[in-house]
């Protein structure tokens, strides 16, 4: 096991480049936030909440579903870096908090954790898994998105934290997408699970 990466290593990779991970140039970045943001059970979110936001690869996205974002990073290079490409959104706040020890004030109807549980140190992990039923308003989605396999400056892989979360979340898992490359699992704090019947669908056969 690696290791956790720290806050300095995580300024240094976004001083060194203005894009660490590609978020907007790979396809294969592309491809997940279309993903993510399907598995998405609600059209709109009143709060959102993006910790470990980079350069804002997926913030931009997250604010159109959502009346309020809080998008968050421990890097200063990286939260100047989503400010710059991401200006002139009224309903996006972003912020430098490390995580998890800070988190919005007011619960959250969405919170998404992508490609960020497996660089957090096995306490902390532990601890935002027994926060986030409290951090979740009522009905409120937890999504969480990871590579599948070992990232070289993480502690642990995408597996093992969605293993991890399945075991112990006290939520509603209600979905979610897997294949070769990638992981998307979705929670819910209470609350209609079915997207269907939340929004009003009608059995299907017979004539109306």
């Amino acid at each position: 096991m690696n290791a956790p990466a720290s806050a300095a290593h995580f300024e240094a990779l976004h001083q060194d480049s203005d894009d660490p991970w590609g978020v907007f140039s790979r396809w294969y970045e592309q491809r997940k936030r279309a993903l993510l943001l399907a598995a998405l059970p609600r059209a709109h979110y009143g709060r959102g909440f993006e910790p470990g936001c980079s350069v804002g690869g997926n913030t931009g996205a997250l604010a159109a579903r959502c009346g309020q974002l809080v998008a968050s990073d421990a890097s200063d290079a990286a939260i100047a870096r989503a400010r710059g490409s991401l200006r002139g959104l009224p309903n996006l706040q972003l912020e430098t908090w490390s995580f998890p020890q800070r988190w919005p004030e007011t619960p959250s109807d969405l919170v998404v954790l992508a490609e960020l549980a497996y660089y957090l140190p096995p306490d902390d992990f532990k601890a935002v898994l027994e926060e986030l039923p409290r951090r979740l308003a009522a009905g409120g989605h937890l999504v969480m998105c990871h590579w599948r396999a070992q990232v070289g400056d993480a502690p642990t892989h995408g597996d093992a934290v969605h293993a991890h979360a399945l075991r112990s979340l006290a939520l509603a898992h209600v979905g979610g997408w897997m294949d070769e490359d990638m992981r998307i699992d979705v929670w819910q704090n209470g609350g209609t699970t079915s997207v269907g019947v939340a929004g009003g669908a009608q059995e299907h056969g017979g004539a109306q």
